[in-house]
């Protein structure tokens, strides 16, 4: 078969896509009072404006419970005026639009939150300084339909498709690892009792959308850390997913947020700069362990392809390849690989309209150095610290 263009059209479930090339989620941190404002809409116009096939809204929140902090925006009838908005603004620049939606599990900051945390486990979270609650399977079906009930709210507001997050150690990843989840009923102990959780909210997303919008899930090919999800693991629990026939597409991402998250960012660990954003004592804590947390991995291009090769070889699902795409070289090359779809990050936070600039100059190179000192801007408003992204696209 031919090797398709990435600046092509592409079906993704019911959809198209005008191109190849996805904005991947990345937590925004610009709704102030847990809704949309102008300044997330500005934030997901500019790469539509700037080329790329779809934008991905992160992080939308099943639950209040659910959200990373209380700061961030989480589905809810209130909330669709403002992401119909949002909708609107990427559509008007040719682009469509995807909202990540998922449960930040043991991840979730309960402090900030006033809401208690879930895990498999009772499990503590340095950040808010408490303890997740062991998930009950109330509170397991409890999760699982607010999954369907917030992408119900990304269709009324707009969005062409949903993510379903199902990686870094959120809630249904959390699940997922033997590390983490160490129950001893249902949802415990074998990989098909771990699954249960992921597959089912996968389930409920596919019947409450009922083929009126793609769906796709960002899943762990591994976590990085020893005795956590592992890649023989995750492609049986991808298999299944494929099986059970609730996807259009997996995003394949790898590295835990609890415990190695620099597996996933791979370049310049920032330690320094985590530091100066924690007030004491997790800014003495930082300096003093922050390098055995953000463990330092070398960049290179395409990073995760070695692992995605793996699942493209075992699936037929379509894949979208993550890490390490910033040039037209390593998207051929996805491509050319058999990945139906590209998605980038960090690239475009620093170069909203890149794309644009590849499809007019092959050669163009990114200006993205992958010093991740965006990262610890995560906790202000996400932004690119060298560049300094222009504010509009004209």
């Amino acid at each position: 078969m031919p090797v398709p263009d990435v600046f092509s059209p592409a079906k993704l479930g019911p959809i198209t896509l005008r191109n190849r090339t996805i904005k991947a989620a990345t937590f925004e941190n610009r709704t102030p009072d847990a809704l949309v404002s102008d300044d997330l809409i500005e934030y997901h116009r500019l790469p539509a404006a700037g080329g790329v096939g779809m934008t991905t809204v992160a992080y939308c929140a099943v639950s209040p419970g659910g959200r990373t902090s209380n700061d961030g925006l989480w589905m809810r009838p209130e909330a669709v005026a403002g992401l119909r908005r949002l909708t609107d603004a990427v559509h008007a620049e040719g682009a469509l639009v995807s909202a990540q939606i998922g449960h930040a599990g043991p991840v979730a900051d309960a402090r900030s939150n006033k809401a208690r945390a879930l895990a498999p486990v009772r499990f503590f979270n340095p950040i808010g300084m408490r303890f997740a609650k062991k998930a009950t399977r109330d509170d397991i079906d409890e999760v699982t339909a607010q999954h369907a009930d917030a992408a119900r709210y990304a269709l009324d507001a707009g969005f062409d498709a949903v993510e379903i997050h199902l990686g870094h150690n959120y809630l249904a990843s959390s699940f997922l690892s033997p590390l983490i989840n160490r129950r001893s009923d249902e949802f415990g102990g074998s990989l098909a009792n771990r699954a249960k959780v992921a597959r089912g909210i996968v389930q409920a997303v596919h019947t409450a959308v009922g083929g009126q919008i793609a769906v796709t899930a960002k899943l762990n090919m591994s976590d990085g850390v020893r005795g956590g999800i592992s890649l023989d693991e995750s492609l049986t629990t991808a298999k299944w997913l494929q099986d059970d026939g609730g996807l259009d597409a997996l995003e394949l991402t790898a590295g835990s947020s609890l415990v190695n998250p620099m597996y996933l960012f791979r370049g310049h660990a920032p330690v320094k700069e985590f530091a100066g954003v924690f007030p004491p004592p997790l800014s003495w804590g930082m300096r003093m362990t922050g390098n055995r947390f953000l463990r330092q991995y070398p960049y290179t291009d395409a990073y995760l392809l070695q692992e995605a090769r793996l699942f493209r070889a075992e699936l037929s699902l379509p894949l979208i390849l993550l890490g390490g795409i910033t040039n037209r070289a390593t998207m051929d090359l996805a491509m050319a690989e058999g990945f139906e779809f590209v998605a980038m990050a960090r690239a475009l936070l620093a170069e909203p309209d890149l794309i644009n600039r590849i499809a007019a100059e092959p050669a163009t190179l990114s200006e993205c150095i992958h010093c991740n000192q965006c990262m610890p801007t995560i906790y202000e408003r996400t932004h690119c610290v060298v560049t300094g992204a222009p504010d509009s696209i004209h």
